[in-house]
């Protein structure tokens, strides 16, 4: 009996996006399965961010189709606005950090849930029994990401006062408050020293743990070999290699055009 296939979670097919006369993604496909650590790598200026807006509504792609398996059955997302893809599943970090710098550490989080909460502008306004028990869920529910991710301690610091490495974890913390299916990691260990670097790697082997999928975008290539199940690589906004790492370090193509010809005896 032939072994049953996955239904993808994300599929991108033949995606392009042009800025005026610039031709940022060209025809690029693969798809996501679930339950995976994928890597997208590449050289700066490969497209690898304008395909993360894509997938995340920020840009709507100028020609090809986004297909995401989301729970209430919508498969095709072209055009969605980034609040829809992260109600359907789809959360993501920034290559730049952003948070709320003046709020706590927990209101950051706070804020990732709001795209769960169901209290109309009523309770809101009059804070009725049931509005205050949606808050004291959210409340719970952001401490719980927050231990998840070990800055539970931390709670009430202002997040401008914590250390760059916790501000990496905080974004992850916010955007796995807005229940995901999907998380893309932008870079998330751009800045960090090995040992922050060795922590990150437990903890998106812990967010895979929670049944949650990982793509992530990184120069850091000892990591990306090292997590990542399924790499794909692009180069001037077309796709030039799939596979497995092993794969991906010996492909010809891809160490002439970003590992650099002593990548394959790494």
């Amino acid at each position: 009996m032939a072994a049953q296939t996955k239904t993808p979670l994300l599929q991108v097919d033949s995606i392009s996006k042009q800025f005026g006369g610039l031709m940022a993604l060209s025809d690029v496909s693969f798809d996501v399965m679930p339950g995976r650590i994928m890597g997208l790598i590449g050289p700066n200026g490969a497209g690898k961010t304008t395909l993360f807006n894509c997938i995340a509504g920020v840009y709507t792609p100028t020609k090809g189709r986004l297909l995401f398996d989301a729970p209430d059955g919508q498969r095709l997302t072209n055009g969605f606005k980034p609040e829809k893809m992260t109600a359907l599943g789809i959360a993501r970090t920034f290559q730049n950090i952003r948070l709320f710098s003046e709020l706590t550490v927990l209101d950051n989080v706070r804020i990732g849930r709001h795209c769960r909460t169901s209290a109309g502008v009523i309770g809101a306004i009059f804070r009725n029994k049931s509005q205050r028990e949606e808050e004291q869920r959210i409340v719970d529910d952001a401490m719980r990401w927050l231990s998840f991710v070990g800055l539970e301690s931390k709670a009430f610091y202002q997040s401008s006062a914590l250390s760059y490495g916790d501000q990496r974890r905080l974004e992850i913390a916010r955007a796995l408050a807005t229940g995901p299916r999907l998380i893309l990691l932008d870079e998330p260990a751009a800045g960090m020293n090995p040992q922050e670097t060795a922590s990150l790697v437990k903890l998106i082997h812990a967010i895979m743990g929670q049944g949650i999928t990982v793509v992530l975008i990184e120069h850091d290539m000892k990591l990306v070999m090292g997590i990542c199940e399924h790499l794909v690589v692009l180069d001037h906004g077309m796709k030039i290699a799939e596979g497995g790492p092993r794969e991906i370090r010996e492909n010809p193509q891809v160490i002439e055009a970003y590992l650099g010809r002593g990548a394959a005896h790494a």
